[in-house]
């Protein structure tokens, strides 16, 4: 079994997102989870960018709107909070669309609106190329 994907970041952040739900506990807005979480991406002196705009292209031309991603921290982690009552495949679709359109691997969502702190590591794989076959009509 291959090993995970920046295990020891993700384990870290995990941490964070658990004081922060242990302080606050659920049913705050979102922005109110992403807002301490940058006081403890500050206290622990992790490099991030918060709301970082990702361009979308299609048949080579940029399109007019963009994703915008909550964090990428250590430039390498995409991070999407939500503040729902669980998180869905929808979210998970997002986060993947973020993960394409930023070229990052590996996306954490984090769900803080629950009884207890819900995540999901969610990473974008490389498609892989297999023999091409020769196809007949």
């Amino acid at each position: 079994m291959s090993e995970l994907l920046y295990k020891e970041e993700v384990f870290k952040l995990v941490g964070l997102c658990m004081e922060i739900h242990r302080e606050l506990g659920k049913g705050h807005d979102e922005v109110i989870y992403k807002d301490a979480f940058v006081v403890e991406l500050q206290r622990g002196q992790i490099p991030f960018a918060r709301e970082l705009k990702h361009e979308v292209t299609y048949k080579g031309v940029v399109l007019p709107h963009h994703y915008y991603a909550d964090f990428v921290v250590w430039s390498k982690i995409l991070f999407e909070a939500k503040a729902v009552e669980k998180l869905t495949e929808a979210h998970v679709k997002q986060v993947l669309n973020y993960l394409a359109a930023s070229k990052l691997e590996l996306g954490l969502l984090v769900n803080f609106g629950g009884d207890s702190l819900e995540w999901k590591r969610v990473v974008l794989s490389k498609p892989k190329l297999g023999p091409l076959k020769d196809f007949r009509l």
